[in-house]
């Protein structure tokens, strides 16, 4: 067998492993029926990882680190989430077994259930904070937008941290409950809408969580200017996280999403900065 085939093997063997480690873990938390089809899943990829290792003559270790990761994914983000990362590995997995075909008989068998295990994870894909993710878009948009900016224009117009960070904390609080009970009323006004409640307790969810890691900087640098920069960092991995999480349960891409609302924060930001140097230069406002 060539050297290249043998390496392909070891590489795919130890993904079945990992990939069985996964499954197992996942099925524990979940339960019912979905957790029956994910120890089925765990047992097959148990299988095809037995049967590249007669061609290895290894025995392989699952990639812990992954495991560990995808565990906290799933618990973090919900089983969706960690579906469909696994579904798009299952997509590129498909491409190798096929070149291996003609090397490794097995591969074709191995090949056609892992394209059964791609469409019992499709089958799964059916969860609550799933059908509210427009509400938690929501408010995590809108509390990024708002708040980067309030703070950007605070930190300069007021130039105190505790002054900012009540400043903002006022702001925040009263957003998230106004927020919130605007997309109470928006839903409940849609047809069909049976849990309003719910779409607002995501939203302000959403928006609290925002805002306290935005104010966080505040409490904990002494230079409103060093807290500003540090909260830009905290807006930035905010949209980052998110608009991956988004781009994975929607399957969208990732780029175009994450850089518009980089932009559209940041912007703002910028924007609410010279308003504030504006307020404090020319109307002499200084506190």
């Amino acid at each position: 067998m060539r050297e290249s085939t043998l390496q392909l093997l070891e590489e795919m063997q130890v993904n079945e492993k990992t990939d069985s480690e996964i499954y197992t873990r996942l099925a524990r938390r979940v339960g019912g029926e979905n957790g029956e089809v994910l120890r089925r899943m765990a047992s097959d990829e148990a299988r095809h990882c037995e049967v590249w290792g007669r061609y290895t003559g290894k025995k392989a270790e699952p990639k812990r680190f992954k495991v560990f990761l995808y565990s906290v994914f799933g618990w973090i983000f919900g089983l969706t989430f960690v579906i469909n990362l696994l579904e798009s590995g299952e997509d590129g997995a498909g491409k190798r077994y096929a070149g291996l075909i003609e090397d490794v008989p097995e591969a074709r068998g191995i090949m056609e259930e892992e394209e059964i295990h791609e469409r019992r994870l499709a089958e799964m894909v059916d969860e609550e904070r799933l059908k509210y993710i427009g509400s938690m878009v929501l408010g995590l948009n809108d509390a990024l937008v708002e708040l980067t900016g309030a703070l950007a224009g605070f930190t300069l117009a007021l130039g105190s941290n505790d002054t900012v960070g009540l400043a903002g904390f006022i702001t925040g609080v009263s957003a998230t409950l106004s927020m919130a009970a605007s997309e109470y009323l928006a839903k409940k006004a849609e047809p069909g809408e049976k849990h309003p409640f719910k779409a607002a307790v995501y939203t302000g969810i959403a928006y609290m969580i925002t805002v306290a890691l935005l104010l966080l900087p505040y409490g904990v640098f002494s230079s409103p200017y060093v807290a500003l920069l540090f909260c830009l960092f905290n807006a930035g991995c905010i949209i980052c996280l998110f608009t991956f999480f988004v781009a994975v349960v929607r399957r969208e891409s990732f780029r175009p999403q994450f850089v518009e609302m980089l932009s559209i924060s940041f912007g703002v930001a910028a924007v609410s900065f010279f308003i504030g140097w504006a307020a404090k230069t020319w109307m002499g406002i200084d506190m």
